[in-house]
């Protein structure tokens, strides 16, 4: 007696393996990875698992996380060019966060997005020229966080073509310090640096926090976690979010030093964002320019494809013609 073919993929899948065709998910190439949890859900698996596992579970509402896969496969009219200012650059996986928190801004703000490598090390050596040369290519620069003497001053070169010439920038936690000694270099101090990199600099506008001070080497003693900001509140950053009290998480060890924030205004930069308990500065924008701001915090954490980050949808915003 001759056995029955088997009549699908599945059928030829459970033959072979011994799992039935229903416990079985087929999961075809993807455009982006987040068709899979849609492709998994259309399978039916979830119910197949729960079934097994005795589960009384309610059918996941998922229009909203097909509308985020729709704009992710859509082909928008416009494209904006995003820079990331950064020394990793042979592996894409050390930005991920960052890159997914830009993309994400790009869907709500319909528009594509092209994100292009600016090896910081590479400024460092480079012409005015060449490092304007390579800034003009984009429609405005993401300098995220890191940590490290190397390809610091590229980041500062990039960063001050960035004020002076009212490229857009956001900066991520080291992108901050790398702002605020760039403008400081640009008005009169030009030893300007984090003691990070030169412990001897004649100008500490970023120092090692209270506390941290003999701890530098040692690993999770960093500030970490949620700490509160409030915002000025004419500041770009309360318009953003839409109020003035937020809570942010945190990984760093340096802060920009409250001896020259009063300084800052005349450097062409604001302090917009403070720690309502330690007075630290955690957020700084641009004066008279189109979208200068930068964070203490890393607002990539925070950000989710459904629901990108408010500093991550106003960069995109600001570059959108």
């Amino acid at each position: 007696m001759k056995t029955k073919p088997p009549e699908s993929i599945k059928d030829k899948l459970s033959l072979f393996t011994g799992v039935g065709p229903e416990a079985i998910a087929l999961l075809p190439n993807a455009e982006s990875i987040y068709q899979v949890p849609l492709t998994l859900e259309d399978t039916g698996i979830a119910d197949v698992i729960s079934s097994k596992l005795s589960l009384n579970v309610t059918k996941p509402d998922l229009r909203e996380w097909r509308a985020v896969v729709d704009k992710a496969l859509a082909k928008p009219s416009q494209t904006v060019r995003v820079g990331v200012v950064a020394k990793y650059l042979d592996n894409a996986d050390t930005y991920m966060s960052v890159f997914e928190a830009i993309r994400a801004a790009a869907w709500a703000n319909d528009v594509a997005v092209e994100i292009t490598w600016i090896d910081a090390p590479k400024l460092e050596t480079a012409t005015d020229d060449e490092v304007a040369a390579e800034l003009t290519k984009v429609d405005g620069i993401v300098v995220p966080g890191g940590f490290g003497s190397r390809g610091v001053e590229g980041k500062i070169r990039a960063a001050q073509y960035a004020l002076t010439h009212k490229l857009p920038y956001l900066g991520l936690c080291y992108g901050l310090h790398m702002m605020v000694i760039a403008a400081a270099r640009l008005h009169g101090y030009e030893d300007a640096n984090t003691t990070e990199v030169n412990p001897d600099t004649t100008a500490a506008v970023i120092d090692t926090m209270e506390g941290q001070k003999g701890k530098e080497n040692t690993g999770g003693t960093m500030r970490l976690g949620d700490y509160a900001c409030h915002f000025e509140a004419d500041s770009l950053a309360a318009k953003l979010y839409g109020t003035q009290d937020i809570v942010e998480r945190h990984r760093h060890r340096y802060e920009a030093m409250g001896q020259y924030v009063a300084e800052y205004e005349s450097w062409g930069i604001r302090a917009s964002g403070m720690n309502p308990d330690n007075g630290l500065v955690e957020v700084i924008e641009g004066v008279d320019h189109p979208f200068l701001m930068a964070s203490q915090y890393h607002p990539e954490f925070k950000s989710r494809p459904n629901r990108p980050h408010p500093m991550f949808q106003g960069f995109i915003a600001a570059l959108k013609k």
